[in-house]
């Protein structure tokens, strides 16, 4: 059978059925992480790179990586050793950026720790990945990073700083802390950079940063499950450095271009799809801020002049609702990527139209996946960028199947799989669930999704959040996208809560827009006669904010528990 007409060969469903496979016209690259960053300070030497706004930290390439490779040269100096595991715990800070970099550049695995983390988690993140060194901010906000370290590692108090032998974190030798104070049994970061800088050898950082493989495993990032132990999803510097390239073809980044970046570096969005995309262009790096603020960020576009911006749909909502909204100019903003979860038609409208991101892109995947399978083109219609996103990326190939494994045909609904270059190595030391995700070469997502003639490709939800309402099955997006149409509804959030008769019920949680009420029966008047019956709440909640991870993932299993002991439900276990 043909391709469908409107659509580049190669990514378009064969035979109907959901089964497509990207473009192979541009070669994979090979390069590491810091032979990528190498090749762009080498092209764009003295063009801006980095801009931290909260620091007042202003780099050129060639500044950025002398930066880099002082800190690497420091690491190599507490004797840090390719294979090796290095945490990094911080907000969005230049010093988060640099040890990204120094990392690659010596061939240390960084691990990514969630700056949400507290003390069971961090404990068990340092232990399951084997940290042997941790660079760690003072504080968040509420959470006193140095003082949970110590509280897990009271021996900090009497080590000699690099020296560190815990009962509680046996792999931990050494914590190296940002700021100026000093804390007993801890390396101060400047003092890293400065040893590095006063023994650097740049031969011997070359021979060192020339021995790395491009297959080798560079990053560690901790996946946030609702059930169980986070995962450590493995990622080697060929899956993130061609991810992030193709990313950056994508949204047609360039030097000329400015990327805002509000989301969070300890996550793939930040560190692949933000920072690695501007490296591997050359595009400038624009951070307004440790954690996301809108005013921060609308800030930092305007007086930035930046031309891209990303963000989860959360963002772009409160940034769209900011009082202050009209009083920056966001006339120079084109392109960006809106991703991390479902995007609300109307919003991508807005950004579409108010924030003047005329090429806007949308993307999904997941951090086993490097994280981008699909994303939309600057010039796809309008209509497949707010209703869909997008189209496989290049070298990847993807699948829908039922639950027998079987390819549906396109239009029906099913799992998506991604297998190709982008798929991680594994959970890190975990074979077990390793073997449950990745099967014959194929990432089970988890994903519900469609795709279309034309391989467009529409995330449904999730396998864990379809609800099945009296035989009938029910995927909580297609409800939220209505009600989200409601004048008004901000946010809205659906999901299934156990019900004796039917099964399961819909509940959903409201955000009214600032100034706006509404009733649960006017919520319910609104659906009627317009989508059907099963499908209408039985449960409305209007709050003032869903429950999240940091990086804007809304947590749906956290409203089902609320919602049953709210409720007092009786939940069946044995599904």
């Amino acid at each position: 059978m043909s391709q469908s007409a409107g659509s580049p060969p190669g990514i378009a469903p064969r035979d109907n059925l959901s089964h497509v496979r990207g473009s192979t016209e541009a070669a994979l690259s090979t390069a590491t992480v810091a032979a990528l960053l190498a090749e762009t300070v080498a092209r764009f030497a003295e063009r801006p790179a980095v801009v931290f706004r909260e620091q007042n930290v202003r780099w050129s390439w060639v500044e950025f990586s002398a930066q880099v490779d002082r800190f690497a040269a420091g690491l190599v100096s507490l004797g840090l050793r390719r294979g090796e595991r290095l945490g990094i715990w911080s907000p969005n800070r230049v010093e988060w950026l640099v040890t990204q970099f120094a990392t690659a550049r010596i061939g240390v695995i960084l691990v990514n720790l969630n700056p949400a983390y507290r003390l069971h988690e961090l404990e068990y993140a340092l232990n399951a990945s084997g940290c042997r060194a941790i660079v760690s901010a003072e504080r968040l906000r509420t959470s006193q990073y140095l003082e949970m370290l110590q509280t897990l590692a009271p021996e900090l108090a009497a080590s000699e700083p690099g020296k560190l032998a815990a009962r509680k974190l046996p792999s931990l030798q050494c914590v190296i802390r940002m700021g100026e104070t000093r804390t007993s049994g801890m390396l101060g970061y400047d003092e890293v950079v400065s040893r590095g800088a006063s023994m650097l050898d740049r031969q011997s950082l070359d021979d060192l940063t020339a021995s790395l493989d491009c297959h080798d495993p560079i990053n560690i990032q901790f996946t946030s499950g609702t059930t169980g132990n986070p995962k450590g999803a493995t990622l080697t510097h060929h899956n993130v450095v061609n991810n992030a390239r193709f990313v950056a073809q994508a949204m047609r980044l360039t030097e000329h271009d400015a990327l805002c970046i509000p989301v969070p570096l300890y996550h793939c969005f930040g560190m692949v799809m933000s920072v690695l995309a501007c490296v591997s262009t050359g595009a400038k790096m624009v951070f307004p801020g440790e954690l996301f603020d809108p005013s921060a960020t609308l800030a930092a576009v305007s007086d930035e002049k930046c031309t891209a911006l990303h963000g989860v749909p959360t963002m772009f909502i409160t940034e769209l609702e900011a009082p202050e909204f009209a009083q920056y100019d966001l006339s120079t903003l084109r392109t960006g990527i809106m991703a991390g979860a479902p995007c609300p038609i109307e919003t991508m409208k807005r950004v579409v139209s108010q924030m003047n991101m005329r090429e806007v892109t949308i993307a999904y995947g997941m951090t086993e996946t490097s994280p981008v399978s699909f994303q939309s083109s600057t010039d796809d219609p309008l209509d497949k960028r707010v209703t869909t996103v997008g189209r496989v990326q290049p070298h990847l190939e993807v699948k829908i199947v039922d639950i027998d494994g079987n390819v549906v045909p396109v239009g029906e609904t099913g799992e998506l799989c991604t297998r190709g270059y982008s798929v991680m190595q594994g959970y890190w030391g975990d074979e077990t669930r390793t073997l449950e995700a990745v099967r014959d070469g194929w990432m089970h997502t988890g994903d519900l999704a469609t795709l279309d003639a034309n391989g467009y490709c529409n995330i449904v939800g999730r396998v864990k959040d379809m609800l099945i309402r009296g035989g009938e099955n029910v995927y909580p997006r297609e409800i939220e996208e209505f009600l989200f149409r409601h004048p008004k509804v901000q946010t809205v959030q659906v999901f299934g809560v156990p019900d004796q008769k039917y099964g399961e019920e819909i509940c959903a949680w409201i955000i009214l827009k600032a100034g706006e009420r509404a009733t649960e029966d006017e919520i319910r008047e609104f659906c009627r006669d317009q989508i059907a019956h099963y499908k209408i709440p039985r449960y409305i909640r209007f709050v003032d904010e869903m429950p999240m991870t940091v990086t804007g993932k809304v947590q749906k299993f956290a409203m089902r528990e609320r919602m049953i002991e709210e409720l007092r439900l009786v939940q069946d276990r044995s599904k």
